[in-house]
């Protein structure tokens, strides 16, 4: 879930004041650590797929932030064998349940000043994270800043086909009950914790300014199945921001009913969100 500097959606406006974990998807919230995983079934090969190719694996030292329930934390120590990962959360209670050998966990705000984990890494990961915060620039410098001379960070957030509208396209004529929730989806999230993909194709642009070198970026999209991760995840999170959705106006209850109906359905003909990926590597120091 890329590389042009112009908006792709609506222009902005002021950040709402609630919190992702907070005002929605709670990890207190029963199955939420499952709807986690179900996101992590749909993107983990991909996210382990490009993190192989920059090259990460044994003498590496990684930082996962917001690490969700670990899934990449682990699989970077099980698999790629790197020598640590620090897993960083708001709430770490999915981390802490599942300890393993080489993963050090901390319950931190990113977004604080005064945020340091007290190191540096070769790597620095963030699956949709800045999708949901304000001021992504200043983010991402401060990212930049956590990695080694030669370390590379790599941020993925989703991006949606479906969520940039054509103004002169009548987006009602054909509307599918997935493409309506979705957009509700993404006003709803927009209204209540601030979340935005309308800018998400700039990364790629903010790495740059950031300072970070050889920049590159993907987009990878899952195929919409019933019964597939990501139909579930989508179900799921529409069960979870129901309430968020409802209140744009844009869809009510039954459409959202609907949908997830059609997502199993072998009517279901749609794009999913996807993922882009950027990544840009700090300069190593001079011999």
């Amino acid at each position: 879930m890329c590389a042009h500097a112009g908006s792709d959606g609506p222009t902005p406006g002021p950040r709402a004041a609630g919190r992702y974990g907070e005002d929605v998807f709670p990890p207190d919230l029963v199955g939420e650590g499952d709807r986690i995983d179900l996101g992590a079934l749909a993107y983990d090969d991909v996210t382990m797929a490009r993190l192989r190719e920059l090259g990460i694996g044994p003498g590496r030292h990684c930082l996962d932030l917001g690490a969700g329930t670990g899934t990449v934390s682990r699989r970077l120590l099980r698999e790629e064998h790197v020598d640590s990962v620090l897993a960083v959360d708001r709430d770490v209670r999915f981390l802490t349940a599942r300890p393993v050998p080489g993963l050090d966990v901390m319950e931190a705000d990113i977004t604080a000043p005064d945020f340091d984990p007290g190191r540096r890494f070769h790597l620095v990961h963030a699956r949709f994270v800045l999708m949901h915060l304000p001021d992504r620039p200043r983010l991402i410098s401060s990212l930049t800043r956590l990695l080694l001379p030669g370390g590379v960070l790599v941020i993925s957030d989703a991006v949606d086909p479906n969520h940039a509208v054509d103004p002169n396209h009548d987006a009602g004529a054909d509307a599918t009950p997935y493409t309506r929730v979705m957009r509700a989806m993404w006003q709803g999230l927009r209204d209540t914790i601030g979340t935005d993909v309308s800018r998400i194709t700039d990364h790629p642009h903010l790495l740059r300014a950031a300072g970070l070198v050889r920049v590159g970026a993907e987009i990878r999209v899952p195929p919409l199945l019933p019964a597939s991760p990501i139909s579930r995840f989508w179900a799921d999170t529409w069960n979870r921001a129901r309430a968020a959705i409802v209140a744009t106006g844009q869809v009510d209850d039954a459409t959202v009913d609907a949908a997830i109906a059609y997502l199993d359905s072998p009517d279901c003909a749609d794009l999913s969100a996807g993922m882009i990926t950027a990544w840009g590597w700090r300069a190593p120091m001079p011999e």
